[in-house]
């Protein structure tokens, strides 16, 4: 077993009572909120695809779980926009609780039926063209690492086309303006968005986060592309997400009067 599954173990009795899912869930909620876009989507389409999670289930993890990486958050959005890590709690609430608190609400409404009972389990090989004896095979340790590397540099790769295809999707606009698209940046891509606008309009950084930008948008598509998991569902609770962390934030400035 591996070590995020004994995590997961350990983790587990914690959520269960909260979300009533199944440990295989629960190993995906963690990846999603730990790893960041679009690593959370490509964990349920690999565990989707490979039988370990339901349709249902997939779905239901989409609408919270594929978020902003706490690292990235942390070491890059929080600097640019001027706040010290030591007052970091209502941000981080706004980024991870806001979404933790609408998978509660919607486990309990529109996905009350899934069931907590499936655990981990053997990964399917059917209809994945995967022989059975190749699957059953162990990989030697040099194997492991270089399909771990193989693994590391598609997804990377992947990851840097679609940035640098909406990146350049600004210049168009920068030249018709004859300046940059400062407001437009961060819905196109959020990194170099978030460096355009930089401290200059942290509520809307904010509020964008969660919402991850056109790039983000297209680098889930292209994890869900073969699974027939639904982008427009995923693209609506995004957009709830976004309109509920705009509330939040909205709120925390009025009895605050930040930003």
């Amino acid at each position: 077993m591996s070590l995020t599954e004994k995590f997961i173990l350990f983790l587990y009795p914690i959520i269960k009572p909260l979300f009533r899912i199944s440990k295989n869930v629960c190993y995906v909620m963690f990846m999603g909120f730990l790893c960041g876009f679009p690593m959370g989507a490509k964990t349920i389409a690999q565990m989707f695809s490979h039988e370990k999670i339901t349709g249902r289930e997939a779905t239901f993890l989409l609408a919270f779980c594929n978020n902003i990486g706490p690292v990235y958050f942390c070491s890059f959005v929080l600097p640019l926009l001027n706040i010290p890590l030591r007052n970091a709690g209502p941000y981080l609430f706004g980024m991870y609780g806001l979404p933790f608190l609408y998978g509660l609400f919607l486990r309990y409404t529109r996905f009350r039926d899934l069931s907590p009972n499936t655990g981990f389990s053997a990964i399917s090989i059917k209809s994945h063209g995967i022989p059975n004896a190749t699957a059953a095979k162990p990989l030697g340790l040099l194997n492991a690492i270089d399909a771990a590397i193989q693994t590391a540099l598609d997804s990377i790769l992947t990851l840097g086309g679609y940035m640098i295809l909406f990146n350049v999707l600004n210049l168009p606009v920068h030249i018709a303006l004859g300046r940059r698209p400062v407001l437009l940046a961060p819905f196109l891509e959020i990194t170099g968005g978030l460096q355009i606008l930089g401290a200059s309009y942290p509520f809307l950084s904010l509020i964008l986060l969660p919402f991850g930008g056109l790039c983000c948008i297209a680098q889930t598509n292209s994890c869900m592309k073969s699974t027939g998991l639904s982008i427009k569902t995923y693209i609506l609770h995004k957009l709830i997400l976004t309109g509920l962390t705009a509330l939040y934030y909205t709120g925390w400035c009025f009895l605050t009067s930040h930003f």
